[in-house]
C-alpha cells in the first residue's frame, strides 16, 4: 500500500513539506508507504487542450519535461494521493495548479483511489487554497479524505510549522484516515465488491441551444 504525496511548493523542504512530511509520518506509522515527490522549481506549462494525451490514452502528458509525467507515472502504483500546497493570493500555487491541470486531464490511474490536500500559509487564505485543491478530486472520481478540521498549517519556516500543534494534529489524522480509507476499498474488493462504473457510453452536453 502507497500514498503518494506531490509537495507543489517551489521550496524542497519548506513549510508545505514541513505539514506533509507529518501526514507522511502517520502514514508509515500505519504500515503504509508514503513518498513525497517535489514538484520542483522550474517552469511547469499549463494544459494548452491539445488532447494528445486522450487519444493516445497512455496515462502520460504529450509534454514532457517536468513534474507531471513523472506524478503520472507513480499514479500507477500508488493507491491514494495527498496534495500540498502554499497560499499563493489565497489560492493554490500557480506550478501546482498547471501540474493538476494536466494529470487530471491525462491521468487514467486516478479513479477510485482517495486523495487529500493540505495547504499552508504564514496567515490567511488557506481555505481558498483548498478548494482549488479539491475541485479536482470528484470530477475524476476520487473519494476525498477528510479530518476533524480543513488541513491547513500555519507559520512562516519549517520550525514555525512544527509549532503547530493543531495542525500538526489534523495532517496526522489526515494521514491515518488515507491508510484507512484504502484498506477498505481493500477489503470490499476482497469481498467482491467492485467500484461502480457508468454502465454505458457517458454522455456530452454544452450550454449551447
Amino acid at each position: 500500500m502507497k500514498v503518494l504525496l506531490v509537495n507543489g511548493s517551489p521550496h524542497e523542504k519548506g513549510t508545505t513539506y514541513a505539514a506533509l512530511r507529518t501526514v507522511a509520518d502517520a502514514i508509515e506509522a500505519e504500515g503504509a508507504e508514503a513518498e513525497i515527490y517535489h514538484i520542483g522549481a522550474e517552469p511547469i506549462r499549463g494544459c494548452v487542450g491539445c488532447g494528445q494525451c486522450k487519444r493516445d490514452k497512455n496515462n502520460r502528458c504529450k509534454f514532457d519535461g517536468d513534474a507531471v509525467n513523472a506524478i503520472l507515472e507513480k499514479s500507477e502504483t500508488a493507491d491514494g494521493f495527498i496534495f500540498g500546497t502554499p497560499t499563493y493570493y489565497a489560492s493554490a500555487n500557480g506550478a501546482l495548479v498547471s501540474v493538476m491541470d494536466r494529470i487530471a486531464y491525462a491521468g487514467n490511474a486516478f479513479s477510485g483511489k482517495p486523495a487529500g490536500s493540505v495547504a499552508v500559509a504564514r496567515r490567511g487564505g488557506t481555505t481558498g487554497a483548498l478548494d482549488v485543491i479539491n475541485k479536482y478530486f470528484p470530477i475524476n472520481n476520487m473519494p476525498m479524505v477528510a479530518t476533524h478540521y480543513w488541513p491547513i498549517a500555519y507559520g512562516a519556516t519549517f520550525d514555525d510549522i512544527r509549532e503547530d500543534i493543531e495542525g500538526l494534529q489534523t495532517m496526522t489524522l489526515l494521514g491515518k484516515n488515507i491508510v484507512w480509507m484504502i484498506r477498505c476499498f481493500e477489503a470490499g474488493k476482497a469481498a467482491g465488491i467492485e467500484l461502480p462504473t457508468l454502465g454505458e457510453k457517458r454522455a456530452w452536453t454544452n450550454f449551447v441551444r
